[in-house]
């Protein structure tokens, strides 16, 4: 039976209702719904979304959600809370759920309860944390570390990093904290330019201890650090690994009572609130990343529990899915009011992209449809100085996610109620825009009226909440999480895989000893020409 959404006999209702609503204008749909505002709201998990200012009515959200229940969601995301291996090319089961289940939950992986098991985890984490931050875990040379460095690539990096400067707020000033990813070679020396090696700790974070990327880095970790103290011993003081490899970890020299485990039914994307998270618990303490699990798990519950129709993932995933495939929009803004959510566009690049950007279904057909849009972003105000001009009158469609905070950490009157107001601003002036007659009203001359007017109909949603904590911070990655599970079940692909990765690093691997050796060339001929060129 094929898979295609397409052939669903909702979707092509929503082909018809598409038509029918496709030219109407915001300002239209909110003339004829004065509750318009409060109606298409959701309150929930401490998160205020007001998806009111998106080019939808009544019945577009009953035909959404009656697609989703067409194309099995809810089962779906019960046989992922019951450990059902649902990723289904890889054989494994999805269980980031786990990694932020109370104490006393029951989740089975193959007749097995795992909770403890990560609970076991966290513990030991939590144990290594407060060693660092109480400086009773000493270096080689006695001094206690003050220098943190994490060393990864993709989810072992792009998660700590981003939770890493969304909760610089509650860290412990006394400890630098930093991370390598990049292959290339000026990360990591930027990295290390002024740390001190007798008091300077790396974190590895790799599951088979065998990625390019982190392993380079982490040998030339090694050798910097031994070029200082001379002696082999003293990486096992200033090493840690996050692996599932103990071979590989007692073979680099790191002492496997300092590997922190976790386990093959953890995407590295999603593996932020596992051991991955190291390097995050060290900066702001266990307690704080104990508030962070909360709030996944509080999403985790929302969703699970909440009917479609008010269930915040599920709407945000279905919006994604009407502005993907019947608007045509192919990227999708997320706008944080919040400077120290500066990295959490790029964190969600790769939660969404790499979940999602696929074109064949979980049954092997090519989609005659589109899947993942490009996410990206910037933080406001300084997005409004630099892209938002195409948002607001260029020719592409951009829906936009508002994510705003009523308190500031650093209070700092009036900065709060500047940002907020530009945050409300814009998405009112991307919904409505400014007609003709607005324009004449204020006297401008006509050659320049066609520039000043907007022709609004942007769609955007906000989100809301109190303020930046580590259980905020938490509901706000777990929404995103599982609003791309929404759009992978609708789809019909695997959000869980990631195959398009490996092929680059694959053939990666075969020209690295044409570039360092003068070998023959068996490559297509640009490819061999690029070769010649980076060897002369």
């Amino acid at each position: 039976m094929s898979a295609l959404v397409t052939n669903s006999p909702v979707w092509k209702a929503l082909e018809g209702h598409f038509r029918e609503i496709k030219d109407e204008h915001l300002r239209s749909l909110f003339a004829k719904e004065n509750d318009r505002g409060k109606h298409f709201t959701i309150e929930d998990t401490g998160i205020y979304f007001d998806f009111s200012k998106h080019r939808i009515t009544g019945k577009t959200l009953e035909l959404l959600t009656e697609l989703a229940r067409e194309r099995g969601l809810g089962d779906k995301i019960k046989a992922m809370f019951a450990g059902e291996k649902i990723n289904v090319t890889e054989n494994r089961a999805v269980l980031h759920i786990a990694l932020r289940a109370s104490k006393d939950a029951n989740i089975q992986y193959e007749g097995r309860n795992v909770v403890p098991d990560v609970h076991g985890v966290l513990e030991k984490m939590a144990g290594f944390a407060n060693k660092i931050r109480n400086k009773t875990w000493k270096g080689h040379t006695g001094k206690p570390i003050k220098n943190i460095v994490n060393i990864g690539i993709g989810g072992s990096d792009l998660g700590p990093v981003m939770a890493y400067e969304a909760l610089k707020y509650y860290s412990d000033r006394s400890l630098t904290i930093r991370f390598v990813s990049n292959v290339d070679g000026n990360d990591f020396s930027e990295a290390l330019q002024d740390l001190a090696a007798e008091e300077t700790l790396f974190i590895v974070s790799s599951k088979t201890f065998t990625t390019l990327e982190t392993m380079t880095n982490a040998r030339t970790a090694r050798a910097w650090l031994l070029a200082s103290l001379g002696d082999d011993k003293a990486v096992a003081k200033h090493f840690v690994a996050v692996s599932t490899h103990e071979k590989e970890v007692a073979r680099f020299g790191i002492d496997t009572r300092n590997m922190f485990e976790f386990w093959d039914w953890v995407g590295g994307r999603y593996s932020m609130d596992s051991a991955i998270g190291l390097s995050t618990m060290t900066a702001v303490g266990p307690d704080h990343f104990y508030a962070l699990l909360d709030g996944f798990r509080q999403m985790d519950e929302h969703f699970l529990h909440a009917p479609f129709s008010r269930n915040i993932p599920v709407i945000m995933g279905l919006l994604t899915v009407w502005y993907t495939n019947f608007f045509g929009a192919q990227t999708q803004a997320i706008l944080p009011y919040e400077n120290y959510l500066k990295r959490f566009p790029a964190y969600l690049q790769q939660l969404t992209m790499e979940s999602n950007g696929k074109y064949i279904t979980l049954n092997g057909e090519k989609v005659n449809y589109s899947t993942s849009p490009v996410f990206w972003g910037e933080p406001g105000t300084n997005g409004q100085h630099s892209f938002y001009q195409l948002i607001h009158q260029g020719t592409n469609l951009i829906p936009c996610d508002f994510i705003g905070f009523k308190k500031a950490l650093n209070d700092l009157p009036p900065h709060q109620d500047y940002l907020t107001a530009n945050m409300i601003a814009q998405g009112e002036a991307l919904a409505f825009g400014k007609t003709r007659e607005e324009v004449l009203h204020e006297g401008v001359s006509a050659e320049l009226i066609p520039h000043k007017v907007f022709e609004g109909n942007r769609p955007s949603s906000v989100f809301f909440l109190d303020k930046l904590t580590p259980q905020n911070l938490g509901k706000l990655i777990a929404m995103y999480e599982h609003s791309v599970f929404v759009q992978g079940a609708v789809w019909g692909v695997n959000p869980f895989d990631q195959m398009g990765v490996e092929l680059g690093k694959v053939l990666a691997q075969n020209i690295i000893p044409e570039l360092q050796q003068d070998v023959p060339l068996r490559h297509d001929s640009s490819t061999n020409a690029l070769i010649r060129y980076y060897r002369s």
